[in-house]
C-alpha cells in the first residue's frame, strides 16, 4: 500500500525559458512500482539552475546548446540536491522505509543500458536526471524512480547533506580523475565559488597535498584561503598562467577548472606542466582554439567531468562520514524566495551554497 502525505504539493518549475521559476500546484504523486515519495527536507541550489531555466548553454562563437533538445521538457521542476523523507512507497520499492531521511541521488540513466549496468548512469544517453529531465526538488514533495537512489545520511544535518549531491559529488569525481599526483603536488582550482569551496575541502579529506585556488573576485579568494588554500590568485592578470607555472615549479599536473569558459579554458591549458592534466567541469560556456602539435609535444591530456555515478555517492558519503561534512558556507531560505536566490546566484552575490526549506 502507499501512504501519501498530503494532497496537493508546490512546485516551482520553469515553463517558459528566460523567465522566472512559476509556483504551480499538482496533486501529491502516489508511487508505484518500485517509487519512493519523499517529503523534501532541503534542496540546494546550484550554478546549473541558472542555464537550466535560461534553457541552454553557450558554444561560443554565437552558437547555443538547446536543453529542450536534449530532451528537457516543460514545464520541469528544478533542484537536483535533496534531502528528504520518506513518506510513501509503491508496493515492488523495496528496502525504502517510511520515516527514513535520504540524500536523493539526482543523476539517474535508463537504468538498462551497458553504461548504466556497469555503474556509471550519470554518461547514459537517455539521462532522467532530477531537476532536469525530470521534476527536482524545488516542491514539497520528490518522486524516485526507485530505492536504489536513496543514499543513507545518517545523522548529517539535511542543510549540510544536500550539496553533496551535486557539488560533493561532482567535485569528488573530478578529483578521482587527478590519479596519483593527488597526494604528491598540488592542484590548481579554478572557480572559488560553491563548487570551489567544496572541492578545497573535499580534496583535503582525499588526502590531496595542497591546493591553488584561482578567481577573479577578491572576496571568493579569501574565502577560498579561509577554506585552506595555500595559494589563491587573480584569474583576471595577464599574467595568471606565468604565476601558477612559477607556483608550481615548472607548472601544475592537474587543474581542475570549475567555471569552464573560454577565458578560463586558456589559463588553464597554459598553466599545465608536460605531461599535466585539464579537467574540465564547469558549464559557464565558450570555445577556444588550439593548435595541435603541443599535445602530443606536452603530453597533456583534456578531460571531461560530469557530475558523478551512484558508487561515486556511496563512496563520497563514507568519505564524510569518516571525516567530517565539509565546511562550505551553507545558509538556508525558505522554498518561495527561490527566484531571489537564483537572481543573487546569478548576480555573483552569493558565497558558498544557499538550500531552500519547503516549509
Amino acid at each position: 500500500m502507499c501512504r501519501v502525505a498530503g494532497v496537493n504539493m508546490r512546485s516551482f518549475q520553469v515553463c517558459t525559458c528566460g523567465q522566472p521559476l512559476q509556483c504551480n500546484e499538482y496533486p501529491t504523486p502516489k508511487p508505484t512500482g518500485t517509487e519512493v515519495l519523499l517529503k523534501v527536507l532541503a534542496a540546494g541550489v546550484c550554478h546549473s539552475d541558472l542555464h537550466l531555466a535560461d534553457g541552454y548553454f553557450e558554444l561560443g562563437g554565437g552558437k547555443r546548446m538547446s536543453l529542450e533538445d536534449r530532451g528537457m521538457k516543460l514545464p520541469v521542476t528544478l533542484g537536483h540536491e535533496n534531502v528528504g523523507e520518506v513518506v510513501a512507497i509503491g508496493p515492488q520499492a523495496e528496502g525504502a522505509k517510511i520515516g527514513d531521511r535520504k540524500l536523493a541521488h539526482p543523476w539517474i540513466g535508463c537504468g538498462t543500458c551497458a553504461v548504466c549496468r556497469r555503474g556509471d548512469e550519470n554518461l547514459c544517453r537517455a539521462m532522467k536526471s532530477l531537476g532536469v529531465f525530470s521534476n527536482g526538488g524545488y516542491s514539497d514533495y520528490l518522486l524516485l524512480p526507485h530505492p536504489r537512489y536513496l543514499i543513507d545520511i545518517g545523522d548529517l544535518p539535511v542543510d549540510r547533506a544536500a550539496p553533496l549531491a551535486c557539488s560533493g559529488v561532482t567535485t569528488y569525481g573530478a578529483l578521482k580523475k587527478v590519479g596519483p599526483t593527488l597526494a604528491t603536488d598540488p592542484v590548481v582550482i579554478i572557480g572559488a565559488g560553491g563548487l570551489g569551496l567544496m572541492c578545497i575541502a573535499i580534496h583535503k579529506a582525499m588526502g590531496g597535498k595542497s591546493a591553488i585556488v584561482v578567481d577573479i573576485d577578491p572576496k571568493k579568494r579569501e574565502a577560498a584561503k579561509a577554506a585552506g588554500a595555500e595559494l589563491v590568485f587573480d584569474g583576471g592578470t595577464p599574467d595568471a598562467a606565468a604565476q601558477i607555472v612559477a607556483a608550481t615549479n615548472g607548472g601544475a599536473w592537474a587543474v581542475i577548472d570549475l567555471v569552464g569558459s573560454s577565458a578560463t579554458a586558456r589559463l588553464g591549458i597554459d598553466s599545465l606542466i608536460k605531461g599535466g592534466k585539464y579537467i574540465i567541469v564547469g558549464l559557464y560556456g565558450g570555445d577556444i582554439t588550439l593548435s595541435l602539435p603541443p599535445f602530443p609535444m606536452r603530453a597533456i591530456t583534456i578531460q571531461g567531468s560530469y557530475v558523478g555515478s551512484l558508487p561515486e555517492m556511496r563512496e563520497l558519503i563514507e568519505l564524510v562520514r569518516r571525516t567530517g561534512l565539509p565546511p562550505v558556507p551553507v545558509a538556508t531560505r525558505p522554498l518561495n524566495d527561490v527566484n531571489a536566490v537564483m537572481s543573487e546566484l546569478r548576480a555573483g552575490q552569493i558565497v558558498g551554497r544557499v538550500v531552500l526549506h519547503p516549509n
